[in-house]
């Protein structure tokens, strides 16, 4: 690690109340200034230009992760990580991820050959897309996933050099902010004017210290533009922005330095976030100045098209932007700030907590439910509504959390604002939509009885039993014809003894009334999936009963219940007896002498007409 000291400090510097003259110092490690010999005398302002110099200084450090996402494009100078290096950039945009050098900046890379890229542990490229070292090296502690250029160095001790960094930087910036525990005094003001937040010095101290406890940003959240007047030439100026989630939105900041007035206070202006464990810095501009997060458990999420000067982090950094282009640009910090010493400033406040929790409940009974998972994230993007994906998202708290017997899922965590997200049911309940419970607002004035939200859950329609239709169709045994009139019984076969049994002691058992076939000869039912039988009670009139008349069994199972099951019962015509028949005669004879009389002629008549006679 390049150590450079700054020339010419002054020696001694009175900063407030309560504060024991110090002797000015660069940050710690001797980070900000450029180093080594090739250091050009003046950094040009934002070009595509020649190579002005090289700049062997770290740029960009991260305590913990660095995390490449949306249409993030470089990260100009040197980059250390101490954990992991993860590139997962939107689809749609440049798949190429540039480090060390960049085609737009100050133009002043790494030396040639030096360590572009240090990772404690992993680098992860996505398929698809590819990290660019040309020209330097990436030296990585765990493993490489994924495409990357530049010359690949595997050192389990690549982080040793500057694990000491992440504490100097915490204490650091704690430091700038306090002095044995109270706010380090002013000397300026700093007025959120709506339009723009003005910073206003006393004109004379060699360090201009601004204490905000607001966000950068305009009423209602938009942009707006920075501007320091009365700070004299040359002044450092030392910006602590109080509280733990802070936003910088702005416009303010220029490619070309000659129109924006920002850009002069470049090489000396340091943003101190002593207490922010969200950091965002959005907007349009390009922002001016160093940055020094502390809080090691802290999530910086940079979107602004360009940051102009080193961004150093105790904790997580995320580059990304739905716009193309935005860039890391290296550019030193000559500013001379407090000499700190070896012994660790006094404790600023503790950060106000409470509780956030869910409650699961039955939406039916208000009964709790165990067994839901839950995931709490805290609202960080300055998008209204929980965003779990795309280029800037909100920020996942904790693991997923699973609701205990009391229903209840619950986290400490800092003020905020908060939402659950179950992403699990409890079984026999359906996923709500929408799956999101808040916002939840975490206030000092609420924090301690917490905040909390019930979360109904309704249960799922239970699927009936599977169903089909059991039928008979009666026809006559010698025609085929269907019969209509005859009548059939239903049984389900429920006593475990084959065949059908409907008396005595353990009978199966009756589905239903009686059935009487229709015109089409059939009677029909509808049941759940087991075993049945027809049992013929009754036949058309001209036909006899069958023995047996009993059939089946008929199965019915889940892989025909669609389209049921059925039996065919023929009924045999009764043998029909003839008509009832005798004679009818007529006697012809002689009236006088009774004789038979043959030749006589005769028709013979049945009365149907129901006339007598």
């Amino acid at each position: 690690m390049a150590c450079a000291l700054v020339a010419g400090l002054a020696p001694a510097l009175v900063v407030g109340a309560g504060a024991s003259q110090a002797q000015a110092a660069p940050l710690p490690g001797g980070l900000g200034p450029c180093a080594g010999r090739l250091c050009p005398d003046e950094f040009p302002e934002i070009n595509n230009g020649s190579f002005a110099g090289r700049d062997n200084a770290i740029n960009v450090f991260a305590g913990d992760d660095f995390r490449v996402r949306g249409r993030a494009a470089e990260a100009e100078g040197r980059v250390v990580v101490l954990d992991d290096f993860d590139m997962n950039k939107s689809a749609g945009g440049s798949a190429v991820y540039d480090i060390g050098i960049a085609g737009v900046g100050s133009r002043v890379p790494p030396p040639d050959g030096a360590d572009f890229l240090t990772t404690g542990n992993d680098i992860t490229v996505a398929p698809g897309q590819r990290l660019l070292a040309d020209g330097g090296v990436v030296r990585y502690g765990g493993t490489v996933t994924g495409t990357v250029t530049g010359d690949l160095e595997h050192d389990p001790d690549a982080a040793d050099p500057y694990l000491a960094l992440r504490d100097q930087l915490t204490v650091a910036s704690q430091c700038y902010a306090r002095v044995d525990g109270e706010l380090r005094t002013a000397t300026g003001t700093a007025v959120n004017q709506g339009y723009q937040t003005l910073f206003t010095g006393d004109g004379t101290s060699a360090l201009q210290v601004f204490n905000v406890d607001f966000d950068l940003a305009g009423a209602s959240g938009g942009q707006q533009g920075i501007v320091f007047q009365n700070i004299p030439d040359d002044a450092t100026v030392l910006v602590n922005m109080l509280g733990s989630e802070r936003t910088i939105n702005t416009y303010s900041g220029g490619i070309v330095d000659a129109t924006d007035p920002l850009n002069a206070y470049r090489e000396r202006l340091l943003w101190n976030f002593p207490d922010a464990t969200t950091a965002n810095f959005a907007g349009t501009g390009q922002f001016q100045g160093s940055v020094l997060v502390g809080p090691q458990n802290s999530m910086s999420t940079v979107s602004l098209p360009g940051i102009n000067g080193r961004f150093f982090s105790s904790g997580s950094i995320t580059h990304t932007s739905e716009q193309s282009g935005v860039e890391f640009h290296a550019y030193p910090f000559d500013g001379d700030l407090p000499d700190c010493g070896d012994e660790p400033p006094g404790p600023g406040p503790d950060p106000v907590t409470g509780e956030v929790r869910v409650e699961k409940t039955d939406a039916e009974t208000g009964d709790a439910l165990a067994g839901a998972e839950f995931e709490l994230w805290e609202e960080t993007n300055g998008v209204d509504g929980l965003q779990t994906g795309g280029a800037n998202p909100d920020t996942q708290v904790g693991d997923v959390c699973t609701t205990d017997t009391d229903g209840v899922c619950a986290q400490t965590v800092a003020t905020g604002t908060y939402y659950w997200r179950e992403t699990a049911v409890p079984d026999g309940y359906e996923l709500p939509d929408p799956n999101v419970f808040g916002p939840l607002e975490l206030t000092e004035d609420n924090a301690a009885g917490g905040v909390r939200v019930e979360a109904r859950n309704t249960p799922e329609d239970e699927p009936g039993p599977v169903t089909g239709q059991v039928r008979v169709l009666k026809t006559d045994a010698e025609t085929g014809d269907a019969l209509a009139g005859a009548e059939f019984e239903l049984w389900e076969e429920t006593n475990g003894v084959d065949g059908l049994q409907t008396g005595g002691a353990n009978p199966d058992t009756q589905v239903g009334d009686v059935c009487t076939t229709d015109t089409d000869g059939e009677c029909t039912r509808t049941v759940a999936t087991g075993t049945y039988y027809w049992r013929e009670t009754a036949v058309p009139d001209g036909y006899e009963l069958p023995d047996p008349n009993v059939f089946g069994p008929l199965e019915l199972t889940e892989d025909n219940a669609a389209g049921g099951v059925r039996v065919e019962a023929r009924n045999t015509p009764e043998d029909e007896p003839g008509p009832v028949t005798g004679q009818v005669r007529v006697l012809k004879t002689d009236a006088e002498t009774g004789d038979a009389l043959a030749g006589a002629e005769f028709e013979l008549w049945e009365e149907t007409n129901g006339v007598d006679g």
